[in-house]
């Protein structure tokens, strides 16, 4: 196990991994931008080693993939026991068990208990592309809608569907067609209740859209990287029952949400919202590439024999990583830990939000939670406070990452395995970055 402490031996980044980041600018594309350029030897609880030697807190956990730790026990058994027996067959050749064992655990953990089937794939823009495939071959309809802020991937149609121009979509164009935009509600800024901003969205959809037209409506319960924006209580069933009522496919997006990571096991489950398609990836295989659409059956049915897959869609690899990571997550309880990392790091955050009038809000679930910063007294972005206190909190040896439209929130995504004692000296760090850049 990685000893569990923060220590600098170097500055950060240190002469090895600097030398490491002359390697990268010689042989990898340039548009692969990183965040904190320290190259990585080791890694598990809540620590990362680097070549220097420096052992650095994650509070970002690879964007919410290593949910149960970067080696987590079950996941490393799995996948060494796999490794011997075999690496790839390609499902759609020769299947394996341990496809239609990670299908039947998702359609045991999604929301609802209606027949539900998966399909497998190895990114997040991949489930979301397929989503929409599936939800288009179901009710004979083209268009869909997506949200302001939003981000569903990087390909050529989950560009069009993310809202951020800069760095995702800028001079990446044409777009993929048929997709629309409809506000999303986001408290801090519309002051809108759940059933007024709901209200407000299905009105541009009617309008600009029209149900009739409409396969699906895609929508992340608690936005990633537009901000961790969590919409107002009764949003997301207000849309839900008008996508019921109007033959409308209901898309979660639950790529950087789900497994556990909220504190439920996925962020629909807090207000009861049952999707009829679920997209998942990030924290399902404990580092692994896996992602997969779950759904309603008739849905997932609709789509003919052929038109689902890829090469390498649950390789046996990564299915066996999820099997471990999901025996994880039930067996070390991590449902609990997220609402445990949530109280301890709310009360921090306050600390710093009673000291610091830069932070105009706290928002999120579990383990997933931000701060939007924002010129006191005001709803402009300050951008720029939230890039000097992260950059302190690189050179102090604690991982953190901004997001959102404007660059000014500070997302928090600690590994679940990650304890009390380093979260306590991370948000020490955090607090004493606030100090030093007011």
């Amino acid at each position: 196990m990685t000893q569990q402490v923060r220590r600098l031996v170097t500055d950060i980044p240190g002469p090895r991994s600097l030398e490491m980041l002359d390697r990268k600018k010689s042989y990898v594309a340039d548009g692969v931008g990183t965040t904190l350029p320290v190259f990585v030897v080791e890694a598990g609880g809540g620590v990362l080693v680097d070549a220097d030697g420096n052992h650095l807190i994650d509070l970002g956990s690879g964007i919410a993939v290593t949910t149960v730790g970067n080696s987590a026990p079950a996941v490393v058994r799995n996948v060494a026991a796999q490794l011997e027996a075999f690496t790839h067959t390609c499902f759609m050749v020769t299947p394996y068990a341990g496809y239609v064992d990670v299908a039947e655990k998702l359609a045991q953990l999604t929301p609802g208990d209606h027949a539900k089937k998966s399909a497998l794939f190895n990114s997040g823009a991949e489930a979301v592309e397929n989503a929409v495939k599936i939800a288009r071959a179901a009710t004979g309809k083209d268009a869909v809608v997506v949200f302001d802020h939003a981000y569903h991937g990087r390909t050529n149609l989950t560009m069009a569907m993310t809202a951020k121009n800069m760095p995702y979509k800028h001079g990446f164009g044409p777009f993929a067609g048929e997709v629309y935009r409809a506000p999303m509600s986001y408290p801090l800024r519309d002051g809108l209740s759940g059933a007024e901003a709901a209200a407000r969205a299905i009105d541009v959809i009617d309008k600009q859209v029209g149900a009739t037209n409409l396969a699906c409506v895609v929508i992340e319960p608690i936005q990633g990287e537009g901000g961790f924006v969590v919409p107002a209580d009764g949003f997301l069933p207000a849309l839900a029952a008008w996508c019921r009522d109007n033959d409308v496919v209901l898309v979660a997006d639950e790529i950087q949400s789900g497994f556990c990571r909220t504190g439920d096991w996925f962020a629909s489950d807090h207000e009861g919202v049952v999707p009829d398609l679920v997209t998942t990836a990030k924290g399902i295989a404990g580092g692994l590439p896996l992602a997969a659409v779950t759904g309603r059956a008739e849905l997932m049915d609709a789509v003919h024999v052929g038109g689902l897959g890829g090469t390498y869609g649950g390789n046996p690899l990564a299915c066996a990583a999820a099997l471990g990571a999901i025996e994880e997550m039930e067996t070390h309880d991590l449902l609990g830990r997220a609402r445990e990392v949530e109280a301890l790091v709310r009360r921090r955050l306050e600390k710093i939000a009673a000291d610091h009038p830069v932070v105009a809000e706290i928002r999120g679930r579990g383990a997933m939670l931000a701060i939007e910063l924002c010129r006191p007294g005001t709803l402009e972005p300050d951008a720029a406070r939230a890039a000097a206190v992260s950059v302190y909190c690189h050179r102090s040896g604690v991982v953190t990452l901004t997001c959102g439209t404007w660059g000014n929130v500070f997302r928090f995504l600690p590994p679940l395995s990650i304890s009390d004692e380093l979260l306590e000296e991370a948000f020490d760090v955090v607090a004493e970055a606030f100090a030093a850049t007011a």
